[in-house]
């Protein structure tokens, strides 16, 4: 049992070290961002110019909030003011990061689900990114496994509140149930792309799927 837990410890270090040294956990620091993520959502939208002002966004799975940092930078003019509406949700309590509107619960739930379109008042959303994950358990086909429910759960949500044009941005992990979420998104979108941002460590099994126009309207 020793030996085991010496063998811990040198992961848990050789992970802090790996964390200390990461260009992007710098990054995140020196420009205030909550965590390192936001360079994820960042360098996608340089690629895909998602993000611009005056759009409606729901950040699903939004804490601790750094992914609203980015939308709202980006949804901001010319003198700081909001262009547009950011409304966030998650499962755990967010710190408030301005002009943007929190809803703590899980929208599988319905009373929750019905709160979060209460507030959109009926409005279409141009946009819905979720960097949604599991508790990860250690076991890579379980964790994948509820990763694409996850991403499923993000596409469903995304088909009934996108315009048209909408566009869809999910967290996912290959493996398990991988290759039907992306069939799932080919039913749903009419583009489909594959990103793997440089903030994502090569090592790591995340990969981020982009959607864009609806085929039917939800």
């Amino acid at each position: 049992m020793a030996k085991k837990g010496r063998g811990k410890g040198k992961v848990d270090r050789a992970w802090l070290d790996r964390h200390v040294n990461d260009p992007y956990v710098k990054l995140a620091q020196q420009h205030g961002y909550r965590s390192r993520a936001a360079y994820k959502l960042r360098l996608i939208d340089d690629q895909e110019r998602l993000i611009r002002p005056g759009m409606h966004v729901v950040d699903l799975g939004s804490t601790p909030g750094a992914w609203c940092q980015v939308l709202r930078e980006r949804l901001t003019a010319p003198g700081g003011r909001l262009q547009g509406r950011i409304v966030a949700l998650d499962m755990l309590p967010m710190e408030p990061v301005a002009d943007v509107e929190f809803l703590l619960g899980d929208f599988r739930e319905p009373a929750i689900l019905a709160e979060l379109e209460a507030r959109l008042g009926g409005s279409k959303l141009d946009l819905v990114v979720s960097d949604m994950a599991p508790n990860l358990s250690g076991v890579a086909v379980a964790d994948a496994a509820r990763m694409a429910d996850l991403a499923e759960l993000a596409l469903e949500f995304a088909a009934a509140h996108l315009k048209p044009e909408g566009t869809l941005v999910v967290k996912c992990f290959h493996g398990s149930g991988y290759s039907q979420v992306v069939e799932g998104f080919k039913r749903v979108f009419r583009q489909v792309k594959v990103r793997k941002p440089a903030a994502s460590r090569a090592e790591s099994a995340e990969t981020f799927l982009v959607g864009t126009g609806l085929r039917v309207s939800g």
